[in-house]
């Protein structure tokens, strides 16, 4: 029996080495499945306390991994990156990786769909960037309705140019 194949959406930001933290992400993101796509990478000021901007973006791949293990896998490129559990909520990041959507899967055990989506515009504006017309499995509206309904509220964010690759 084959393992289904699902299509997951991960919020990825760093604001401590970032340019080197993202691309480490995206060398391990892509180690766990296939058709890693990702939207521009932006700047934003740091949310909740005072520090340096991140950089943020959105990713998504295809997996055959459960929800719990693409949890245990972002741990582990969290572990990679330098990144120390026990920190404050909000602080500063080497890196910070969160599954935002598995497939169409709603559970209140996994955080799916993750809050980020309707309440950050970082991590809004880089979804409604990448798939603008997917739905909320939730609220039923589609990720650009989404930005658009923050856009005017939102803090200003600049794209960056990043090479993930390189």
């Amino acid at each position: 029996m084959t393992t289904p194949t699902v299509q997951v959406f991960l919020s990825i930001g760093s604001n401590v080495h970032p340019r080197d933290n993202l691309r480490l992400a995206y060398r391990e993101l892509g180690k766990l499945g296939s058709d890693l796509a990702v939207s521009d990478v932006f700047q934003n000021a740091a949310v909740g306390f005072d520090g340096d901007d991140f950089l943020n973006l959105v990713a998504s791949l295809n997996t055959t991994l459960s929800p719990p293990a693409v949890i245990d896998a972002l741990e582990n490129i969290h572990a990679l990156a330098g990144r120390e559990r026990g920190s404050a909520r909000f602080g500063p990041r080497e890196l910070d990786i969160d599954l935002l959507l598995y497939g169409d899967i709603v559970s209140a055990k996994w955080k799916l769909p993750r809050k980020d989506l309707v309440k950050y515009a970082f991590v809004a504006q880089p979804m409604a960037e990448l798939v603008p017309e997917l739905v909320h499995p939730v609220d039923g509206r589609t990720m650009q309705q989404i930005w658009q309904q923050m856009i005017s509220d939102a803090p200003r964010m600049a794209r960056v140019e990043l090479s993930l690759s390189a």
